[in-house]
């Protein structure tokens, strides 16, 4: 007997088992909204926000860390306040930001202004782009501030190079290193 009624109470919890058992959903999770996450729309109210705001932005005036807003615009108006903007850099780290500036001048923009800053880069050759002008162009009026504002916003078929570069030291080096090409090609 002891036998019959080991085997009917097996059977019956097997029974219990299988009638919970449920093939679309699982019994038993550990962290439910991992396996099935609340989608929220974009900027809508949610209820986890405060008050059911809709999506905290930035407050207002901050920048990305480590990177400061350029104080003069991408207007015509803007460049030409740029034109008597002077560089930052430090004197006695002239020849290190100059070689640092002439290293990043030939990944970025030789390819188009060529080597010397004589407009003749590999594209131009190529005539894959075609109207680069020399730095040598006494009617350009190339100044170290207006260089940095053509690498931050870009200027005609030229876009902007403020993201490629990590830093704004690194646009300064830059312009630094065009104004040596520009007096070496005035010579």
């Amino acid at each position: 007997m002891k036998s019959v009624l080991s085997k009917i109470t097996l059977v019956a919890l097997a029974f219990t088992a299988v009638s919970c058992f449920d093939k679309s959903k699982p019994n038993f999770q550990y962290f439910p909204n991992m396996y099935e996450s609340v989608g929220y729309e974009t900027y809508s109210e949610a209820s986890i926000l405060p008050e059911n705001t809709a999506a905290l932005l930035p407050a207002e005036g901050t920048v990305p860390r480590g990177w400061l807003p350029y104080e003069f615009d991408n207007t015509l108006e803007g460049k030409e306040l740029a034109r008597a903007d002077k560089s930052p850099l430090l004197s006695e780290n002239r020849e290190s930001d100059l070689a640092k500036g002439k290293e990043l001048y030939n990944v970025y923009c030789a390819i188009c202004h060529g080597t010397k800053g004589d407009g003749q880069g590999t594209l131009v050759k190529r005539e894959k782009i075609l109207g680069v002008p020399t730095y040598a162009d006494a009617a350009r009026n190339i100044t170290i501030g207006s260089t940095y504002h053509t690498i931050y916003y870009g200027l005609n078929s030229m876009g902007s190079y403020a993201a490629q570069l990590s830093s704004e030291e690194e646009i300064w080096q830059i312009s630094a290193y065009v104004m040596e090409l520009k007096k070496d090609l005035t010579k």
